[in-house]
């Protein structure tokens, strides 16, 4: 019985985390409410507000009731185990583990509220200031990612890629496919620092380099985010090969840049201009509707600390030398395994973000 009030411990726990972070409380507060106001008569002599009541408190109750079933269902469990009754010790971890079980759904269930979640996503990989350096990193990112992929069975196709000349890579763009995968990936989106001994150094120095990690979402065409087409000023050019050397006689490769923002989108990697033209596109409407997020997010970040949030910084140190540690800086999760990070093992570091993104928006 030890082991299952242990369980049931960590399930309450959970529980409360999570009811605190959804403002539960003051979600059944506003729940009342709003059955008071639905009940009152006069309510439907205004048409528009009734039905505006009726759809927040139909919204609420299906969200609460799911919780507050589930936090009574902890309790009397509870109250079973005090009571020491060993010989239902069996029946206990049976309706235990099913309560577990629809605790980790739910939770599961807040982690991709926002309708983008579930689109695919593209990937952009560029080295940082620093050379071959910074080349060699971008391309242990690369590859860090590609395992990943590879580890969940997602879909991956390569757009554009361009080497280093010593080591690495200078960019390189992927989109990938699977379930709530920009959901997913999102957490990855932002500057990524690494310290290590130079493998390039005669001196075998102590050295830092950066790559910015890019995820966008990839968006359909019924999506609404229109690009007025006199915003845009498209160029096309030869599209080169390792080194500069032209690879091709026609204009295939584009350019677009979106004037008002000033954000530009170049593609060589597709046999046709109008495919690199489209795939320019669609990493532009991913950029551009990021852009608007992350300008709503420093407006909240604004409100709430009064002060301006600081974009440059990097999300993820990994440092190999004087010690080994992968840290995330904005939820705080370690590893000391920089090897088994590098090697795509990432899901922990996904799932603290995610974890930190619950009731968020509250």
């Amino acid at each position: 019985m030890n082991n299952l009030e242990k369980r049931l411990t960590l399930l309450q726990e959970g529980i409360d985390d999570t009811w605190a972070k959804l403002n539960l409380d003051e979600k059944f507060a506003r729940l009342a409410h709003l059955q008071e106001e639905s009940a009152k008569p006069e309510l439907w002599n205004d048409l528009a507000r009734a039905k505006s009541v009726n759809t927040e408190l139909k919204k609420l109750e299906s969200e609460l009731s799911t919780w507050q079933i589930l936090k009574s269902q902890a309790n009397d469990l509870h109250e079973l185990i005090e009571l020491s009754a060993e010989d239902l010790a069996e029946e206990i971890e049976a309706q235990l583990t099913a309560h577990e079980g629809t605790y980790a759904e739910l939770k599961k269930s807040l982690r991709f509220t926002d309708p983008l979640d579930q689109k695919d996503a593209i990937i952009r990989i560029t080295a940082g200031a620093g050379g071959t350096e910074a080349m060699d990193w971008a391309g242990i990112l690369e590859r860090m990612y590609l395992r990943f992929f590879e580890k969940h069975g997602y879909e991956v196709e390569l757009i554009e890629r361009s080497t280093g000349e010593e080591a690495g890579i200078k960019t390189a763009v992927y989109e990938v496919y699977g379930p709530e995968m920009y959901g997913h990936l999102k957490s990855e989106h932002g500057v990524h620092r690494l310290v290590r001994l130079s493998p390039f150094n005669a001196d075998n120095l102590r050295q830092t380099s950066f790559s910015l990690v890019e995820v966008l979402p990839i968006l359909d065409s019924e999506d609404d985010l229109k690009i007025d087409e006199k915003d845009l000023r498209i160029d096309t050019y030869h599209a080169g090969g390792h080194g500069g050397q032209s690879v091709n006689t026609t204009n295939s490769a584009i350019r677009i840049t979106h004037l008002p923002t000033n954000t530009v989108v170049a593609i060589q990697n597709e046999r046709s201009q109008l495919q690199n033209r489209e795939k320019a596109m669609e990493i532009l409407r991913g950029k551009l509707l990021k852009m608007q997020q992350d300008q709503q997010a420093e407006s909240i970040n604004q409100l709430r600390a009064g002060e301006s949030a600081s974009w440059g910084q990097q999300i993820r140190n990994y440092v190999m030398q004087p010690y080994k540690l992968v840290k995330d800086t904005r939820t705080k999760y370690e590893e000391t395994d920089v090897d088994s990070v590098l090697d795509g093992k990432i899901d922990n570091f996904i799932d603290a973000y995610l974890e930190s993104l619950v009731g968020s928006n509250n």
